[in-house]
């Protein structure tokens, strides 16, 4: 009996789709118990062929394809959602790697903790070319969202939320809670996001317990094109501009640029105690969000 669903929505990455999916296969849990829905969002590359001879290769597991017309992040969750056989969800994305008790893991947190409706776990970023020297642990956040919270299972910190490439969720949060809105979230080349945060806002807001499971372990690899100071500034553009999105959908838009006012006096502050390099990064990410919560609101 298949007891959960892991989702893995795609888009034109077919090489690195592969190492995916290969640390996929190597889970300890019995094979039977899961299924992996491979979402593939419209992509222009050879990843319906690259999937299908992997699938193929791997009879031995329940590995489906499954194609979504509609471009967009949240619609290719959603239809995984949609498709899914398990009780319980869980979402990875196709640019990281997982640990061999990451299924084990979900398992086992939602049989063990009741009152568990959402979970999250460990995200450890890896730099293949090197991490830079700019990064400061602020900048690393939009980029790489690390998160390690410790060694025990816990109740996740209430002011954070799971990362969207390592969360998982009972199939029946979805209907009391509803889906991934599909105004909000990645779609093609657009790096418009918050749909992870609003869908844990309504969580949240449900009062439904949310776990941090450090077993669940994650790995985001992050390229050498997404460490270059163009794309960091297009990155924290469009992050600005998802928090005014969500704040409009919500009603605390003047929140928000109170918020970001507060943001640009501890940026200032944090310059005086990072390297030169690390402030100019810490410095860009600030303008850029502020840029795009302004210029969205024109």
């Amino acid at each position: 009996m298949i007891r959960l669903s892991l989702v893995i929505a795609t888009y034109n990455r077919a090489e690195q789709l592969l190492v995916t999916l290969d640390s996929v296969r190597r889970q300890h849990h019995a094979s039977q118990e899961w299924e992996c829905i491979i979402v593939d969002n419209n992509s222009g590359d050879d990843t319906r062929s690259r999937v299908a001879e992997f699938i193929e290769q791997h009879a031995e597991f329940n590995f489906r394809y499954l194609f979504e017309p509609s471009q967009g992040l949240s619609y290719a969750r959603n239809a995984g959602i949609r498709h899914a056989v398990g009780d319980i969800v869980a979402f990875i994305d196709d640019d990281e790697r997982i640990v061999e008790e990451f299924v084990g893991a979900y398992i086992e947190l939602f049989d063990t903790h009741s009152d568990a409706m959402a979970a999250g776990g460990k995200i450890i970023a890896e730099y293949p070319a090197g991490r830079p020297r700019w990064m400061s642990k602020y900048a690393e956040q939009p980029i790489a969202n690390p998160m390690d919270f410790g060694s025990e299972v816990s109740l996740f910190p209430s002011s954070r939320i799971p990362g969207g490439g390592n969360m998982a969720m009972r199939r029946s949060l979805f209907d009391r809670v509803g889906l991934f809105d599909i105004t909000l979230g990645r779609s093609g080349k657009s790096l418009i996001g918050g749909e992870e945060s609003d869908l844990f806002e309504r969580i949240k807001a449900g009062g439904y317990a949310c776990y941090y499971v450090p077993r669940a372990v994650m790995y985001h690899i992050i390229p050498a094109e997404k460490l270059t100071l163009s794309y960091f500034r297009r990155l924290s553009y469009n992050t600005g501009r998802s928090q005014l999105l969500r704040a409009k959908l919500h009603g605390r838009v003047f929140r928000l640029y109170l918020g970001e006012l507060l943001k640009w006096c501890a940026t200032l502050l944090l310059c005086f105690v990072h390297t030169p390099a690390q402030s100019r990064y810490l410095l860009a990410l600030r303008y850029n969000i502020t840029r795009g919560i302004l210029c969205s609101a024109k």
